[in-house]
């Protein structure tokens, strides 16, 4: 049997005891790095949570703001087309009622040549025997007859739409009017109409002949 030394057991027993004597303080020392480590990681999770929360909100207005334009986009090309299609219909419409209006100038203005040649028999007749049954019953007659036809012809026109103008004693008008020449009247007003050479016509306020007049001029 060998024996150990005192020594040596009281060695050991030194060692044992100094041993458990550090391990509350050594853990008490490592138990503060990582309560400060876990601090540091909550707090860097938090800053990532409201960072990544400031984020989606921007990126919800900066979506909400998109769609808003998208919208107004879609508004304004609506009230553009809607606006388009007014201008087309009303321009439709507009060409639809001239055509009606005017489509039968080309036949009016070859009656116009009848008008006047009418005209010009009833002024043919002397005034004093357009109405002479007793002497003059032929000619009477024939001018009653023309007139009767004249007013017929001017009843059709007007219920057309055509109508006649041009008589003396108007001012003249550039617009309605063509001087065929001035004479100087001193019964007559400067600018006004002395003759009429050939009635004018107006198609639905559209002139469709102006009248051939002679203008009276300052003497």
């Amino acid at each position: 049997m060998s024996v150990v030394p005192a020594s040596s057991s009281y060695s050991v027993d030194f060692l044992t005891l100094r041993s458990f004597s550090t391990k509350p303080e050594d853990a008490a020392v490592e138990e503060e790095p990582a309560a400060a480590a876990d601090e540091t990681n909550t707090a860097a999770d938090e800053s990532t949570d409201a960072s990544s929360s400031e984020s989606a909100n921007g990126g919800t207005d900066k979506a909400i703001a998109d769609l808003e334009q998208q919208v107004k986009d879609l508004k304004d090309n609506l009230l553009r087309s809607l606006a388009e299609q007014e201008n087309t219909r009303r321009i439709a419409k507009r060409d639809v009622e001239q055509a009606r209006s005017f489509a039968i100038s080309s036949f009016a203005k070859s009656l116009l040549e009848t008008s006047d040649n009418l005209s010009r028999a009833l002024d043919a007749v002397p005034e004093e025997l357009r109405h002479d049954h007793d002497h003059h019953p032929v000619l009477a007659t024939l001018y009653e007859g023309i007139t009767m036809t004249d007013d017929g012809l001017t009843k059709a026109f007007t219920k057309n739409g055509l109508e006649k103008f041009g008589v003396a004693g108007e001012k003249f008008d550039p617009n309605l009017h063509e001087a065929l020449f001035e004479y100087p009247d001193p019964a007559g007003e400067p600018g006004s109409i002395g003759q009429v050479m050939k009635k004018g016509f107006m198609l639905n306020q559209r002139v469709l002949r102006p009248a051939e007049v002679g203008v009276v001029k300052a003497p």
